[in-house]
């Protein structure tokens, strides 16, 4: 796995002689850490291995002595099972200085082929012109042929281009190249049909249409068949109404992401699909921190931002 390891450390992260270098991770992930850590050494940063205690669910808090990992590091590399991006944790390390790697359920297929190996530097631009959209709009619009019709309000909103590229304090998420926004609080309204995948808490790639209820910005109701009762029991579970937040709008935008696995990085950045994500917003521009954060992802979307058809049917129209 070195040629993937080398493209996450030093395209990625650009880690420098001397970076302090944590890698997060779990047991199961411990082949690829050891790349990592391999691939850190050979830039010149000083790597260590972190090793958390089990999680419940994603975006769950890791403990201080993880945290305090984090906050110690110039560069964190994630390769978890359960996502730790959306945690106050990473948030402190950002603040810091710190640039993060998600990696969330990596795969050792995903170390040696597929959206690892974009050109994310070309990708870029298109990029930053949707999050540049995002932040002019005042509003969005998005339906699909599953059904899929929201809205959501842009005022004062902040978009962000995730292009697997770190080039000074923040995170992104690899192969995952997403621009992305937090709604404006309390203005999605609708319904979200997802045909695609929710990559979390074992729900992977849909088998029968998840539908979600969205009102004032809340999801309300979620229906369909086992998944999204496993969905809706476990959201109840977590007696937390914030869980139900609609947190994030993104666009899907690496074009050697092309089928649903079931990964994660993988099944967010399928090139021309939206997510919403549901919970935490507050490391992607919103003020809300919640017991934890999934997201839910469409095929074949059209999206307005106020009159401009940005992508249709899944094609993006947009160009730098």
């Amino acid at each position: 796995m070195k040629a993937g390891a080398s493209v996450l450390v030093n395209d990625c992260a650009g880690v420098c002689p001397g970076d302090q270098v944590a890698v997060v991770a779990d047991p199961a992930l411990r082949e690829i850490a050891d790349a990592l850590l391999e691939a850190t050494a050979a830039a010149g940063g000083i790597p260590v291995l972190v090793m958390p205690p089990p999680r419940v669910i994603d975006n769950e808090e890791p403990p201080a002595t993880v945290a305090g990992a984090l906050v110690g590091a110039d560069v964190v590399f994630l390769p978890v099972a359960l996502a730790m991006a959306h945690t106050r944790a990473v948030r402190e390390a950002i603040a810091r200085g710190a640039r993060v790697v998600s990696m969330t359920a990596f795969t050792p297929r995903m170390m040696r082929e597929g959206g690892l190996f974009t050109d994310f530097r070309s990708r870029q631009p298109v990029c930053l012109a949707l999050a540049d959209r995002l932040s002019r709009g005042s509003a969005l619009r998005v339906t699909s042929p599953a059904g899929t019709d929201l809205t959501m309000g842009l005022e004062d909103v902040v978009g962000n281009s995730h292009a697997c590229l770190l080039d000074g304090p923040g995170f992104t998420a690899v192969p995952n190249i997403e621009a992305n926004c937090s709604p404006a609080q309390g203005t999605c309204a609708g319904r979200l049909v997802v045909d695609g995948s929710i990559p979390y808490y074992g729900v992977g790639v849909i088998r029968d249409t998840v539908e979600f209820v969205i009102e004032d910005g809340f999801v309300t109701s979620i229906s369909g068949g086992d998944q999204a009762r496993f969905l809706s029991d476990l959201l109840s579970d977590q007696d937390d109404r914030w869980v139900y937040n609609v947190a994030q709008f993104a666009f899907g935008l690496n074009p050697l992401c092309t089928e649903f696995t079931g990964e994660m990085l993988n099944d967010e950045g399928v090139n021309g699909t939206i997510h919403l994500g549901i919970g935490t917003s507050a490391n992607l521009g919103g003020t809300v921190s919640a017991k934890t954060h999934f997201d839910a992802i469409t095929r074949e979307p059209t999206v307005w931002i106020d009159e401009e058809i940005v992508v249709r049917e899944g094609e993006v129209l947009v160009q730098p």
